[in-house]
């Protein structure tokens, strides 16, 4: 039996399957990760600034540096690719992601199961009312002009609701998905460098509670080496081929 066959079989014994994905499950649907080899942050080293807070909080030319790339992202644009589908399919009991693009929910999985550790693209945040409204909102302001629109309710600084460097996630979705990988039989980490914590630190969890672990990755990660299969494979060929091994190991019924 080979690697695909065994993570297949997993996966239909499973009765808690958690899967972790992180931005290499969406460069094949066009949006760039950050750290790879053509990575945002690897070709422009500056626009990490954009992504910590404080420098976000006190730096107004930076915030209008960030409202014009947002205007040009590829997310905006992005469809799901073979591999967001594929999950849909496998219907993991968490699904816990660190991508704020929402390809998971477009693809069909069950938005209640789609934990979005460092929150979502398609909302606004104020940082001192913590009015949250739809990005489009904010998005029709900035190409009507305003470079650095505030706040409708309070004049406060507005950001999107995503997670930045030197901010705290919310403590409800990391204890849910804390509890998933705690009860997990099988977790899958897909596109992830497993460099950032907390998410990271998900994969020891499940690992002390027995679960499997499945890696599929196009770099090494730092939990290889206790990974019981690790996939080197794109994911939108991997994915696609775990399920189907996945979907002919299920008993019939």
């Amino acid at each position: 039996m080979d690697d695909l066959e065994t993570a297949g079989s997993w996966l239909a014994r499973s009765r808690a399957t958690v899967v972790l994905t992180g931005a290499g499950i969406s460069t094949e649907s066009g949006i760039p990760d950050f750290r790879g080899p053509q990575g945002v942050w690897t070709k422009d080293p500056g626009a990490e600034r954009m992504a910590t807070l404080q420098a976000y909080l006190a730096d107004p030319e930076l915030r209008r540096r960030s409202w014009l790339n947002r205007l040009s992202s590829p997310a905006w644009t992005a469809e799901p690719n073979p591999a967001h589908r594929a999950l849909v399919d496998l219907d993991p009991v968490a699904l816990v992601t660190q991508n704020v693009d929402g390809l998971h929910q477009r693809a069909g999985s069950d938005p209640a199961r789609v934990f979005e550790l460092h929150g979502t693209m398609h909302r606004t945040i104020c940082w001192e009312c913590h009015d949250r409204r739809p990005m489009a909102e904010a998005v029709t302001r900035v190409r009507a002009g305003a470079d650095d629109p505030p706040c409708l309710r309070c004049g406060g600084v507005l950001k999107s609701d995503t997670i930045l460097f030197g901010q705290d996630l919310d403590p409800e979705v990391l204890r849910r998905a804390t509890e998933a990988a705690q009860g997990a039989d099988v977790f899958v980490a897909l596109g992830t460098s497993l460099a950032v914590y907390p998410a990271a630190g998900l994969v020891p969890i499940a690992k002390r509670g027995g679960a499997r672990l499945v890696i599929a990755n196009a770099q090494p990660t730092p939990y290889d080496d206790v990974a019981d299969v690790v996939f080197r494979d794109p994911l939108g060929q991997i994915v696609p081929a775990l399920v189907a091994s996945y979907r002919e190991c299920r008993p019939s019924r």
